[in-house]
């Protein structure tokens, strides 16, 4: 056959599979409006996998490789779920009715929350100095003239303006639940309390995804504990529609855990970028000849290189946990340096065998 008509079949065979994603989609949906209707939970783990387990034996039946009919059935399976989530939300409708305030709405995780808040039904405006005219929420000027038409404020902005904003709510004394998403706790421990001291309904959480996250399904949301157990609740329930595991903690304890969930991580990808540079090798000749290992860290700080140095450093510098992350990313990394500069290949061995025992509580 030519090579144009093979062409051609090809372009005809994708365009099948298009339209059988589709049809799997309408399907999908018909299968949430049941689930919605019995009260059955979203996600069914044993189904997804006698799915996956069914993809992978038909792929070997046909000689097509298992991992990639398996890679391509997680990517639908995901779709699928994230229909499910966001119908759910939007069917249960937590907010209809009420009115929502994000302040810093026009910033990533601002801007998520607005969206979020909007699919349950919220009536969402945004109060942020770099919202522009054309936002899809409604933009005021001044927040503290809203404080009484709104039913949840969200405090979506940086560290120290967050602190700002929480002490200038504590003086208006606002009946709505106030929720702040710092990624710490510490620095908003007195703002907090002076919110709780004034009769305020006020829940501290930290979303531990990113604001391009649509599946909440194995994401994490961190509930702290600021003093008014019945606004953290009710927080909660924001989130009850979704499949995102919740947990709640203590203030000292979510910043000690912080840091080294973030800290320490955040810090590793920063040493990790920052040794590459100062190397004098070019990236494409190292990525040219890598390792799998190589690649795997190399994508993961080239992310932290690309996100907001002001955040990262909030999270390093305002953490009261996060000299404790940093002295012992420090002191593991002068133990590797010195069994092998001194040639202790047994204790190498031991502290490779240390960290697998360690690392297999994970399993």
């Amino acid at each position: 056959m030519p090579l144009e008509d093979l062409r051609a079949a090809l372009t005809e065979i994708d365009h099948q599979l298009v339209e059988l994603v589709a049809e799997r989609q309408s399907i999908v949906e018909q299968i949430s409006r049941h689930k919605l209707d019995s009260g059955r939970a979203t996600r069914d783990f044993q189904r997804e996998k006698s799915v996956l387990e069914g993809v992978r034996q038909r792929a070997m039946q046909l000689g097509l490789r298992p991992g990639l009919a398996e890679d391509i059935m997680r990517l639908l399976i995901e779709s699928s779920l994230t229909r499910q989530e966001q119908a759910r939300v939007a069917a249960e409708g937590s907010g209809l009715g009420q009115r929502a305030l994000v302040i810093g709405g026009a910033g990533q995780m601002g801007n998520w929350f607005s969206q979020f808040l909007r699919s349950q039904g919220y009536e969402v405006s945004i109060a942020d100095p770099q919202a522009k005219s054309d936002s899809a929420f409604d933009v005021i000027e001044r927040w503290s003239d809203h404080l009484g038409n709104v039913d949840l404020i969200v405090v979506a902005a940086p560290l120290g303006a967050t602190a700002q904003i929480l002490d200038e709510l504590a003086k208006h004394r606002p009946e709505a639940l106030i929720v702040d998403i710092g990624s710490l706790k510490s620095p908003l421990r007195q703002p907090l309390a002076r919110l709780v001291d004034a009769g305020c309904k006020v829940a501290s959480i930290h979303p531990m995804f990113g604001p391009d996250t649509m599946l909440l399904s194995g994401q994490h949301v961190i509930f702290v504990d600021a003093g008014s157990p019945e606004a953290t609740e009710e927080a909660q329930r924001l989130f009850a529609s979704t499949m995102a595991e919740q947990f709640v903690m203590g203030l000292d304890e979510h910043d000690r855990l912080i840091a080294y969930v973030l800290g320490l991580s955040h810090a590793l990808n920063l040493a990790f970028f920052t040794a590459l540079a100062g190397s004098g090798e070019l990236v494409p000749k190292l990525a040219g000849m890598s390792s799998t290992t190589f690649n795997a860290q190399l994508d993961v700080a080239a992310l932290v290189a690309r996100d907001n140095p002001h955040l990262y450093y909030e999270i390093q510098a305002l953490n009261a946990f996060g000299g404790q992350a940093l002295d012992a990313l420090v002191t593991a990394s002068e133990q590797v340096r010195e069994l092998v500069v001194s040639g202790d290949e047994a204790g190498f061995v031991e502290l490779m065998s240390a960290g697998r025992r360690y690392m297999a509580q994970r399993e």
